[in-house]
């Protein structure tokens, strides 16, 4: 199965268009309306429109659907690296290739179904679809990932990451010599118009979907073609330290969606990796620090490189 386009006309002025679409599509949760809506998946006369847009009435809307998601969640018994664990939190080290939660083309094997065999009473924490998950990193990005336990620990780390208290730094290697060496990405990310599955740096007022995003980086080593750099992003946005380092012109090594073609390499995955994570435990708001450091294909293929 595949996306699938809904065309409706929405003939409720004075309506919200969030509402609207759940009386006219009551498969879906408002939630899951509004969530289509910011990923740019709702088009009003052919144009991105917000959740709050109120109609005028008659409107032709378009609504992409994605395929349905097995919501039968089953355990697997995978070992976890884990890094910290209490009766609220657990703290993993992710494997890069390793999905952090089912979804289109991959039902089993993930972060998820392996939390529940080692955790089963997260099943009904938080999301359906993903339970106890703060957070996510991408498929091929290695490191620290926040799994909350139980309903209250997901409220409390979720406000931690809304209030930008948590910190977390992520190990990278760029293609070139990083210049300037330090500085702070202030650029906006949004869905990418033609590449829906993509996203870019786009200005606020050119997209319904674009977001304020901010990543401050820092060179540690420069080799020939290379920088290995440590990125704070101090907003959450999909793929943020992908589409920022590329959008400076220093994209990734081995991104083989924002990288460069001729620097593609023989990793299997992106040199990211999430090393550096500090939370306030929810029991007593102590902070936790975990740290990961990097697997072993990342630090051999820094060995074959020269200062």
């Amino acid at each position: 199965m595949t996306d699938h386009q809904v065309d409706l006309t929405l003939d409720i002025p004075g309506e919200r268009l969030d509402r609207a679409l759940v009386q006219a599509l009551p498969q879906l949760s408002r939630t899951a309306v509004q969530k289509l809506i910011k990923d740019g998946q709702v088009l009003v006369d052919g144009r991105v429109a917000k959740a709050s847009q109120q109609l005028e009435g008659g409107e032709q809307v378009q609504v992409t659907l994605p395929e349905p998601v097995n919501t039968d969640l089953v355990p697997d018994d995978i070992p976890l690296d884990i890094r910290y664990e209490d009766d609220d939190v657990l703290v993993v080290n992710k494997p890069a290739g390793m999905v952090v939660h089912p979804g289109t083309g991959h039902y089993r094997g993930t972060l998820v179904n392996a939390v529940l065999a080692h955790c089963p009473d997260v099943l009904g924490v938080g999301y359906e679809k993903r339970p106890g998950i703060v957070h996510r990193l991408d498929k091929y990005t290695s490191g620290l990932i926040v799994v909350a336990k139980n309903d209250r620990a997901m409220h409390v780390i979720q406000n931690q990451f809304k209030r930008r208290t948590v910190d977390k730094r992520y190990l990278a290697l760029v293609e070139g010599r990083l210049n300037p060496p330090d500085a702070l990405i202030d650029a906006p990310i949004g869905r990418n118009k033609q590449e829906r599955k993509k996203m870019a740096v786009i200005p606020l007022h050119q997209s319904a979907t674009s977001r304020p995003a901010q990543t401050r980086y820092r060179t540690l080593t420069n080799y020939d073609t290379c920088t290995l750099v440590e990125c704070h992003p101090l907003t959450g946005r999909t793929h943020q330290i992908r589409v920022h380092m590329a959008y400076i012109g220093f994209p990734i090594v081995g991104d083989n969606v924002y990288g460069r073609v001729r620097m593609r390499t023989s990793l299997g995955r992106h040199f990211l990796h999430a090393a550096y994570i500090a939370f306030q435990r929810p029991s007593d708001y102590q902070q936790i620090i975990c740290e990961a450091e990097l697997p072993p294909e990342l630090t051999a293929y820094l060995a074959k490189l020269t200062v």
